[in-house]
C-alpha cells in the first residue's frame, strides 16, 4: 500500500514532535531516577542554600561523633594515667559540646533529624575502650580516636569545598578547627602508632550499612544535649610561637658588632632545645 505525500508528512511531523518531547523530558527523568545514595543529589531547597545528601549526612556524622567521643573524653579525664591524656579528654569534651550545640541549632533550620545514639560500630568502640584500664586504656583510646578523627578530617575538607549551604559551611569551619585540635592533643600523648593508624584510615573495614549508621530517634524523644563544660577551661587556639632570639654576632677588627660569627640556621635558638614534654 502506497502512502500519500500528505500522510508521510504527518508521520514525519509526529516523529519530530516525539523526539523533541523525549529530549525535553530526559533531563527531568534522569534527575528523578538518580539513586538515593547519590551524595550530590539536592534533597531540599532552604533559605541558606541547597541541601544535598552529602550535607545532611555530614551534619548527622558530626552529631553522632559527639555521642561517643564526648563520653570517652569524660572517661579519659577520669582514667587517663598521664597529664597529656587528661588534657586530650578535656579537649574532646569541650570540642564536641561546641559542635553538638551547632548541630542542634542548624538541624531544625535545614529539616534534618538528628540521632540520639551513636552507630553500633561507634558504640562498639566505647565498649572496647571502657573495658580497659591503665596504660592499656590510654593507648586503646588514643589510637581508635586518632583513626576516626583522621577519617572525618578528609570528609570535612570535601564538604567545606563543595557545599552551597551557608549553615553547613559554618559547621564545617568549626569541625575543621575542632578535629585538628583533637588530632593535635591525641598526638601529644605520644601514644599514636602512626603506621597502624595510617593503614586503618586509608583501608577501613567494609561494614554493613546498619553497623555504621546511627539509629533515628524514637517518636517524641527529646534530643540528647552534650553539656557545655566551661569549668574545663580549655584553650583550643593555636599556641603562640616562641620568638627566636637573634644569633650572637662577633665583633670585627675595629671592635664593633657586625655580621654573625658563622652560618646561622633559620629558626634555630635556645627555644628549639626545650623539652617537648613542656610544650602546651
Amino acid at each position: 500500500m502506497r502512502l500519500s505525500r500528505s500522510r508521510i508528512g504527518v508521520l514525519v511531523l509526529f516523529g519530530v514532535m516525539a523526539l523533541t518531547l523525549t529530549a525535553l523530558a530526559f533531563p527531568a527523568l534522569v534527575g528523578v531516577e538518580r539513586p538515593a545514595g547519590d551524595q550530590d543529589r539536592v534533597i531540599a531547597a532552604t533559605r541558606y542554600g541547597p541541601l544535598t545528601e552529602a550535607d545532611r549526612d555530614f551534619v548527622v556524622k558530626v552529631r553522632a561523633a559527639g555521642l561517643w567521643e564526648y563520653p570517652l573524653g569524660e572517661l579519659a579525664i577520669e582514667r587517663g594515667t598521664t597529664k597529656e591524656m587528661k588534657t586530650a579528654g578535656r579537649h574532646l569534651v569541650v570540642g564536641h559540646a561546641g559542635l553538638d550545640a551547632m548541630c542542634r541549632e542548624i538541624a531544625p533550620e535545614l529539616g534534618i533529624t538528628l540521632p540520639n545514639r551513636a552507630s553500633p560500630q561507634q558504640e562498639g568502640f566505647v565498649r572496647t575502650i571502657s573495658s580497659r584500664r591503665g596504660a592499656e586504656f590510654d593507648e586503646s583510646a588514643v589510637n581508635i580516636m586518632r583513626v576516626t578523627h583522621g577519617q572525618i578530617f578528609s570528609v570535612i575538607a570535601k564538604i567545606r569545598a563543595s557545599t552551597k549551604n551557608t549553615l553547613v559551611r559554618q559547621l564545617a569551619d568549626l569541625a575543621n578547627d575542632t578535629v585538628l585540635d583533637h588530632i593535635t592533643v591525641l598526638e601529644q600523648t605520644g601514644l599514636v602508632r602512626y603506621d597502624e593508624v595510617t593503614f586503618r584510615q586509608t583501608g577501613p573495614a567494609k561494614l554493613p550499612r546498619d553497623r555504621v549508621t546511627p539509629p533515628p530517634p524514637q517518636p517524641g524523644e527529646q534530643p540528647l544535649v552534650l553539656e557545655q563544660r566551661p569549668d574545663l577551661n580549655v584553650d583550643t587556639a593555636a599556641p603562640t610561637p616562641t620568638p627566636t632570639p637573634p644569633a650572637p654576632q662577633a665583633p670585627d677588627a675595629a671592635g664593633t658588632v657586625g655580621a654573625p660569627a658563622g652560618p646561622v640556621t633559620p629558626g634555630a635558638g635556645p627555644a628549639d632545645a626545650a623539652d617537648p614534654a613542656a610544650a602546651p
